[in-house]
């Protein structure tokens, strides 16, 4: 199964559902896709989930694909799954900023997620079965840990516009 989520902000992610839409496979795709209207193809659709259904689906899963959430992103990794994210970003409405593109590039300079920039591009990342290669559960602790300490480096760079 491929499981897809945008998280649970009232944004939009329509470029992803678009994206998802757009992938020819015979295997199973659900999609949580919170308020976004795009179709999802042959996808079966969920609009929110609970986060026991949520980490469940993540745990099914062979790939997953994410928002660049930093939540998302660690019940992917607490299930031992490295997501393949797609960033919001602002100039879409996405997003307030584009602090998921720092979160992703970061973790993705680590080898802790699979960074797509362009949902059109997701087909690819998605039949490489890039997610094949899971990891090991990491628990919070850690994870929280790496996060935390690449947030307090990040506010420290010079802001970029």
């Amino acid at each position: 199964m491929i499981f897809v989520t945008v998280g649970t902000t009232h944004f939009q992610f329509d470029r992803l559902i678009v994206g998802v839409a757009s992938l020819e496979t015979d295997e199973e795709i659900v999609v949580q896709r919170g308020p976004s209207l795009a179709s999802a193809g042959n996808a079966r659709v969920v609009d929110f989930l609970s986060f026991g259904e949520l980490a469940d689906y993540i745990r099914r899963s062979r790939v997953v694909v994410s928002h660049a959430g930093v939540g998302s992103i660690m019940v992917a990794l607490s299930e031992g799954r490295r997501p393949i994210v797609v960033p919001r970003l602002a100039r879409f409405g996405e997003a307030v900023d584009d602090h998921q593109v720092q979160v992703a590039e970061m973790l993705a300079e680590r080898d802790r997620v699979r960074l797509v920039m362009e949902p059109e591009t997701l087909a690819d990342a998605v039949t490489r079965g890039v997610d094949a290669d899971s990891t090991a559960p990491l628990g919070f602790g850690p994870l929280v840990d790496v996060v935390a300490g690449e947030v307090e480096r990040a506010a420290r760079l010079p802001r970029t516009t």
